[in-house]
């Protein structure tokens, strides 16, 4: 695996856990409930780290960028239905927008950004 992969890779799953780790601060409730706080606190450091090893390759603010976009598209999603937030037409509209804007920044960040 190419170190790029590897770091595209990292960086997924630090978005992906910033997703987790954002629901479980929801869960804490203000850092009142002691399981989802200690939660939150773990997946948040792992999650940093893994946005740490992507950016040993990646351009800071590409990676970023992908690693937010993730995390709100995800938290978005998980508030709709866990939180019943709410799905609005606009919101699905600008969900899509930064769904394109991370599918686009990953394909225009080459290895010879990094």
């Amino acid at each position: 695996m190419s170190k790029e992969k590897g770091a595209w890779i990292s960086l997924l799953f630090a978005g992906l856990l910033e997703i987790v780790w954002a629901t479980t601060m929801k869960l804490s409730e203000g850092f009142t409930v002691l399981g989802p706080t200690l939660w939150t606190i773990v997946l948040l450091i792992l999650s940093f780290g893994l946005l740490a090893k992507a950016f040993r390759t990646l351009p800071a603010g590409t990676g970023y960028a992908v690693f937010t976009g993730i995390g709100a598209v995800g938290t978005v999603i998980v508030g709709a239905f866990l939180f019943d937030e709410g799905l609005s037409r606009w919101k699905l509209i600008l969900v899509t927008t930064l769904i394109i804007g991370i599918i686009g920044l990953k394909q225009v960040t080459g290895g010879e950004e990094a």
